[in-house]
């Protein structure tokens, strides 16, 4: 009996994931394009915090450059005290591209005490772009390549539907053998944290945004009192997308096809030390949600699989539970162009996230919370 309320218990937790929330598994792209192209002029600044990007940045920046946008625009790539040559690959893009004129590196000051370092390097570059006077930033990371009608149809979308925040997901790379695997969950388990639908209803509290590309009105950065009001947040995009919409700003979450991501990981220690870097902040560092967190992501992935060797009723349980999420996790994969046969898989690589949740906590007793680039930023305080 107990084994077949567990597997009953695992199994309604799926017809509530796949009919009730927010239909977040279908991965459903908006084809932005399709938004009228007689938008307002605005001024555009694009920040881009960049730490050691010395291999990633002339991508980005000439993506950036080049466009398809006939309003002004300025790029400020903000240099994090990079080592590595970072500001001098910047400027040799904007050269290749032909528009040095429309870049402008900026180094950021030294890290005060209470700001997570890529919040301060936004910081820096908002304070930077005062003079320019944008009516919208544009956040993006240096490992992102845009298309160039990005940035247009960013800015439909922000007219047309009254939004102060409009964010994608932008495609992330999956060719390693370890990305193929981990990669598409990744964006799986965010979107079930965060369904669209709910981020966009003004009658759900639900508010997220994906840091690699952020549009957002310089009026509704203010209204929020500017980049200072999220300075500790290790999960800077979310809680900005929080800080806005309780504001009363709309805001608006999506996928895309028109951003992709060329940062590479290789292998499954790279990517658990980027899944680690947030994941225990996300649980804001309480050993009760550790707890809670791991026991749920059990009963939701590991007891399917549990219970089909447990009894007839326990059997059919965990296979419907098991079935409904393989059914789920199909449009991530078909977005990834990843064979349906990983599907089925989900269980075993959902294990994996447990352990780098738990892995995550670990680092952050350590010392070596949320570390990026050799910069520990989320710490035990005594």
């Amino acid at each position: 009996m107990i084994a077949e309320g567990i597997g009953a218990f695992s199994l309604a937790i799926w017809i509530y994931l796949v009919f009730a929330r927010g239909g977040f598994w279908r991965m459903e792209i908006q084809d932005l394009s399709s938004l009228t192209p007689a938008i307002p002029s605005r001024r555009v600044a694009v920040v881009v915090p960049a730490r050691n990007e010395a291999a990633l940045i002339a991508q980005s920046v000439k993506s950036l450059l080049l466009q398809d946008y006939g309003g002004s625009m300025q790029v400020l790539v903000v240099d994090d005290h990079s080592s590595d040559g970072t500001a001098e690959r910047a400027h040799e893009a904007a050269e290749q591209a032909g528009f040095p004129d429309r870049l402008r590196v900026v180094p950021a000051g030294p890290l005060p005490e209470g700001w997570a370092g890529k919040v301060w390097a936004l910081s820096e570059g908002v304070r930077a772009a005062t003079e320019f006077a944008p009516d919208y930033y544009w956040f993006t990371d240096a490992d992102i390549v845009h298309e160039p009608g990005n940035l247009g149809h960013l800015l439909a979308q922000a007219e047309t539907g009254g939004f102060g925040l409009v964010s994608l997901m932008v495609k992330l790379r999956c060719e390693s053998f370890a990305e193929r695997m981990l990669i598409p969950a990744f964006v799986f388990f965010f979107f079930m944290l965060y369904p669209p639908a709910w981020v966009a209803s003004s009658e759900k509290r639900t508010a997220a945004a994906a840091g690699g590309c952020i549009l957002i009105k310089a009026a509704a950065l203010a209204k929020i009192g500017g980049i200072a009001a999220i300075r500790s947040e290790l999960i800077d995009d979310c809680a900005l997308a929080r800080a806005v919409k309780g504001k009363g700003e709309r805001i608006w979450l999506g996928l895309t096809q028109e951003a992709r991501s060329v940062r590479e990981y290789e292998s499954f220690g790279q990517i658990g030390r980027m899944i680690a870097r947030s994941a225990f902040t996300q649980l804001h560092h309480s050993v009760v949600l550790l707890s809670a967190v791991v026991l749920g992501m059990l009963i939701t992935y590991l007891v399917p699989l549990a219970m089909i060797g447990m009894g007839k009723m326990a059997a059919v349980t965990g296979f419907a539970a098991w079935a409904l999420m393989t059914i789920a996790y199909w449009p991530t994969l078909k977005l990834y162009r990843i064979s349906g046969l990983w599907a089925p898989m989900l269980p075993a690589i959902a294990l994996f996230y447990i352990a780098t949740t738990v892995y995550s906590a670990l680092q952050y007793w350590r010392g070596y919370g949320g570390i990026w680039k050799g910069r520990p930023q989320a710490v035990v305080r005594g």
